[in-house]
Parts: C-alpha cells; structure tokens; sequence
C-alpha cells in the first residue's frame, strides 16, 4: 500500500551506488506477480522437457502474497506444479509441525495445501528435533538437495539484522545446513506471531548460506519501511558477515524485488539528485533544501549559493535563479504546513492553510486501529478540535483485547471485588472472572469469556479518554471489526462485513474531515489491515457529495514519525496541550508500564509521542521557523478509484 509516493530517480546511471540488481515496483501486489510469473515459467520449461524444477522457499511476511498470487495461477490458470521440488530455508526449533507457528504449517497453510505438488517432493527442516538427530538431519539434508539436481531458483526475504535464512550476523559465506541461535532483535520481530517474548524459539535449523549461494538463481524480495535501511546497508553496503544477505553480491545470478517503501533509503529514492536528472516539483524541492540544510546545520534563510553548488544542487539555482529565491520558496512552503487551526480556522483567509474555513464546525472522524492510538499519535489535534468546538468522533476498529494481559484485569477484579465487599455486596462475578483467568493460565491461549473481559475493559479506558478530552460518550465508536476477533495474534483477512461497517458509520455521519493511522510500522500489523480497511470503505463512498468535499489527513503511529518533507499540515502543541495529551494517554492504563507489544522501543508511548512530537517541533526550528513545544503533523490523502 502506498500513502505517500517517493520519487525515486530512473534512466542510466540511476542504479549506480548498488551492488545488487534491484527492480522496484509501487506495491508489494505488483511486485509479486512478477516474481510469480517467473517461478511459473521457469515451472512450465522443467515440465516441457521433462525435468524436476527445483525451488528454495521462504517463510514470513514477504511471501505471502507470492503463495497466494501462485494459488490463484494454478486454481484460474491451470498451472500445474507436479513436477516441483521444495527446500524450505529453516524452520524454528523446537517446534511441533502443527503449531500455527511452525514453518511445516506455514507452507502448507498458505501454499502447499492448495496446489497439486507431490507430498514426497516437499522439503522442510524438522523442528521436533533433538540432540545429534539434528546433525545427522542437516548433514541429510544438504545430500537430498544435491540429489534433487540442486537449486534451481531461490526465494529469499531478508530479516532486519540483514539474516537470509537464520543466518544471523556472523554466519560464514561456506556455512551450510546446520543448527543456529537466534539473534535478539529477529526475536523481537517473532512476537508478534507468538504474543509473547517468552514463546519465542531462541534456536532454529536453517539451510546455511554457502547453500543459498549455490542456487543457480536467488529473488530476494522485501515489502515496507521497516526494511528499507537494511536494504541499503546489503545493496549499497560492503560485504560482511555482520550483515550476510550481503554475500548475494557475490552472486552470479541474484535479483532484489522490492516495493517503493522497502526502496526508500536507497541513494536513488533518498538523494536522487545525485544520481540522475530529475523532476523537479515541491515536495522534492522541499526534501533536497531539508537535507541540505540538516546537513550544514543551517536555517533555510542562510544557504547559500556555494552551498547548493557544493551538493549537487546546481538545478535548484538554475530553476530559481539563487539560492536567496529557493530559500524564500521553500520556507514559505514549511511554513503554511504550520496551522494552530487543524479543523480550519472560520472566516479567515485559508489559501494557504492545510485545512479550509468551511464548513465550521466541522464534523470529523478520527480513526484509531487500537483504543489508544488517537490519543498517542494526535491527541494534542484531538484535544484542540474539541476546544475550537467541532463535533468529534472517535472511531476504535479493533477491540485490542489481545494486548491486556491477564495479569492486569485480575488486577482490576480485585478491586471492584474488594470495593463490592467493602460496600457490603459482595459480587460473585468477579469471583469468576478471577477463576477462569487461572483457569486459563494453566490450559493457554485467550479464552472469550475472558476476552469479552478485556474488551470492556478497553473500552472503558477509551471512554475515559474521549471523556478527559470533552467527547461525549454518544460520539465514541467501537467497531470491533470481525477480522480482529480471532482471540490470538493470527487475524483473519479482512471481508465484506469488515468494510461494511466503515461504509454505514461514514454514511452516517458524513464527516468533513476525516484522521486515520498512516502508519505501517506496527509490529502487529494491524494498522495496515485497518487503514486498507478504510481505503477500501472510501472505494463504496467515493461518489458520495459528502466525501467529495472530505479532507483526508493521516497520522503515524507510536513506531514513527512523517519525515517532515512529506507534511502537509503541522499542528503546534503547547505545554499544556502535551499535558492532556499525557494525561489521556495515562487513562489507558492496560497499555502502561509495559504494554503486551511495545515493538522494537522500550520506553512508555507517552515517552515516545512527547519525544517524537518535540523532535519535530525542533526540526521545524531549525530550519528556521517559529519554536513550539511540540509538534504533530499530518499527511493529506486524496483518493484516487
């Protein structure tokens, strides 16, 4: 999914600081049908000649979309896969193959169980395992691919610490099949899909990278943000052991597909004027006078000609004619993104404001993923929306349950149990709430009775939020769409009656303005789930006179923040404004004090959104506009059918 688009430089030369053949395409969609048209071909050329087509598969996130773009070939296509042959890279240890967590129930769940492969030709590490039978398995293995002819084509993803495989920094370009420990930040991004840091395998079997590079051909692909700066350290990086996707650049034969995001900080897409002519429009303007300036140390107002000279930017003088007139477009760019007024300020000249003056008041949405994300990313906004007397909504589409630990709402049995003891009236419901958290403590998983719990429990905290902020309780929405409601980590695919819901609540209210989560950092993902969510809801109402005169404005999460190149609306935040929006963030005290999915940070997400919100305001000051305590920003979304 692509919110904001990056230019990123094209023609010859543009490739010229990477070491790895890279093609980008716009979205991960795009970018797996092709991968999925080689693989088929090269399928389809094995098969015509009667041969095996042998094929290295991954796990996680990347392929996904691969698996299923492939499912969809041989269900609508007849394409026939009889005559492939499998090797899976790795496989966590231990781990039962039936766990929904296990690389056996992966494969088969997203590939293997819906194509016509032979059972016998499919090859996967075995996580059940123990002691020299993994050896002996591993040495077996590596005969078995030898056997099959060798690998014909490899598909990789690539893990944050740079690790193909489970071939974690430090790994031998020779290493081969073998029995590896887990590095601590792949284990902080396996979380997710366990729920806890303490179900985590710490080992795993992984095919070694001497294997990987044996391949006759390797497609290493890599969807999002989160991994672009590994991307530039392995394509525009020296080789090393400490990252070994590296090695790849060793390789003969090796493609890199990746979407734009995952592209992002390539020298092509970060500094494209440094590799190729380009088209100059505002925001890229914008971006190369920020780096320039962040790179002198310089306000906008005190670059000068020698400066752009110096940095490859003698366009942006050819076009303005001097540094002087760049300075004084560009600053008067940043700074109508700055607006006290985020509803829009009435009876005012708005031509440049972000926000239009009318209507006012103005009725607005704001979407949250979870019951707390509206008060963590924009909750000095929220507050202030209410103040300037516009009718605001709070829209939760999940209920969050899984992210309250049993822990914490026994807790809060306990003390509406003693509070009911003490008045006299003892409760026995809370009595069986408390049994069937130790009942579930010692049987696993979240039971319904107890997640039905949590949910009250998290929208009782929301409530206490939009309460402190002045939103009434009737303009408070819990959606709780179906695809969440899984009662584990896994979700389901988003449906109909998902979209459903955000289609009767926008046609309901008829917002002016609307706020959603644009950030797609969320370890969990559930923020990408509900913002397509949204995306696919605008699909319905697109034609409707409301939502052709609806502002669309997206927020980050707790994860990261807009590059200030990208803003197009900056709210300033006071002091006293930050305090609201700590004190609304205190309210949701299930997610304090370590919450359930923190991701990579360890401190509070009131301590990331103040840190995050004053280092924006900073930037803003030092290139040269006013100092505010805080800032958030906003990105405008228009939709495009």
């Amino acid at each position: 999914m692509v919110i904001t688009k990056n230019y990123i430089a094209k023609g010859e030369g543009a490739n010229r600081f990477e070491k790895i053949p890279v093609q980008i395409y716009e979205t991960a969609d795009e970018a797996v049908k092709a991968v999925a048209r080689e693989i088929v071909d090269l399928v389809q050329m094995k098969a015509a000649s009667s041969e095996k087509c042998v094929l290295g598969l991954a796990t996680g996130v990347s392929p996904i979309k691969l698996y299923q773009e492939l499912v969809r070939m041989h269900r609508e296509e007849g394409v026939s896969f009889r005559n492939v042959v499998t090797f899976n890279l790795d496989e966590y240890l231990p781990m039962p193959k039936e766990s929904e967590q296990s690389y056996h129930y992966f494969m088969h769940h997203h590939l293997f169980d819906h194509i016509d492969i032979d059972p016998k030709n499919i090859h996967i590490p075995d996580g059940t395992l123990k002691g020299d039978e993994i050896d002996k398995f591993c040495r077996n293995y590596e005969k078995e691919i030898e056997a099959a002819g060798g690998i014909d084509l490899q598909i990789l993803g690539i893990g944050r610490t740079g690790h193909i495989g489970f071939n974690e920094p430090g790994s031998f370009i020779t290493s081969q099949t073998r029995k590896v420990f887990l590095n601590d930040l792949t284990i902080k991004d396996a979380i997710k899909d366990f729920g806890s840091r303490d179900l985590v395998p710490t080992k795993a079997i992984t095919m070694g990278v001497g294997t990987i590079m044996q391949a006759r051909r390797v497609i290493l692909m890599a969807w999002g943000e989160k991994k672009a700066p590994i991307i530039k350290a392995t394509v525009e990086g020296r080789v090393s052991d400490s990252v070994p996707a590296t090695f790849l650049q060793m390789h003969s034969n090796v493609q890199f597909v990746i979407d734009e995001s995952a592209a992002s900080e390539l020298t092509r897409a970060d500094y494209p004027w440094l590799v190729s002519k380009v088209d100059w429009d505002d925001k890229l303007i914008r971006k190369a006078v920020i780096r320039l300036c962040q790179k002198l140390k310089k306000p906008i107002l005190k670059v000068e000609d020698k400066d752009y000279q110096d940095n490859g930017l003698s366009d942006l003088i050819e076009k303005f004619g001097s540094a002087n007139k760049v300075n004084i477009a560009v600053f008067n760019d940043m700074q109508h993104t700055i607006s006290g007024w985020p509803g829009g300020k009435p009876n005012s000249d708005d031509s440049t404001r972000p926000e239009r003056a009318n209507p006012y008041p103005k009725r607005v949405l704001i979407f949250s993923p979870h019951p707390d994300d509206d008060v963590i990313s924009m909750g000095g906004t929220e507050a202030r929306l209410v103040e300037q007397g516009h009718e605001v909504h709070a829209v939760y589409q999940t209920s969050g349950n899984i992210a309250v630990f049993d822990d914490y709402l026994y807790e809060m049995m306990d003390i509406a149990d003693l509070f009911s003891l003490n008045m006299g009236h003892p409760d026995e419901g809370y009595k069986q709430v408390k049994e069937a958290i130790w009942k579930q403590k010692s049987e696993g998983g979240n039971s319904r009775e107890i997640l039905k719990y949590k949910t009250a429990l998290r929208e009782a905290e929301a409530l206490a939020a939009c309460r402190f902020m002045g939103i009434p309780s009737e303009r408070v929405h819990f959606l709780n769409l179906p695809f969440y409601e899984t009662g584990s980590v896994k979700k389901n695919p988003l449906g109909k009656e998902d979209i459903d819901i955000i289609v009767n609540l926008l046609r309901e209210v008829k917002p002016h303005q609307i706020y959603a989560a644009g950030d797609l950092a969320d370890p969990h993902g559930t923020h990408s789930v509900c913002l397509d969510a949204i995306m696919q809801a605008f699909d319905v109402v697109c034609e409707d006179d409301w939502f052709k005169d609806c502002y669309v404005w997206l927020y980050r999460g707790a994860w990261l923040e807009w590059e200030v190149e990208k803003v197009d609306m900056a709210v300033p935040v006071s002091p006293s404004e930050l305090s609201i929006k700590r004190q609304a963030i205190y309210r949701h005290g299930s997610q304090n004090n370590g919450p359930a999915y923190p991701g990579d940070d360890p401190r509070e997400f009131w301590q990331r959104a103040e840190d995050r919100n004053r280092n924006t305001a900073d930037l803003y000051n030092k290139l040269g506009m006013a100092e505010y305590e805080a800032m958030e920003v906003f990105v405008r979304y228009k939709h495009r059918k």
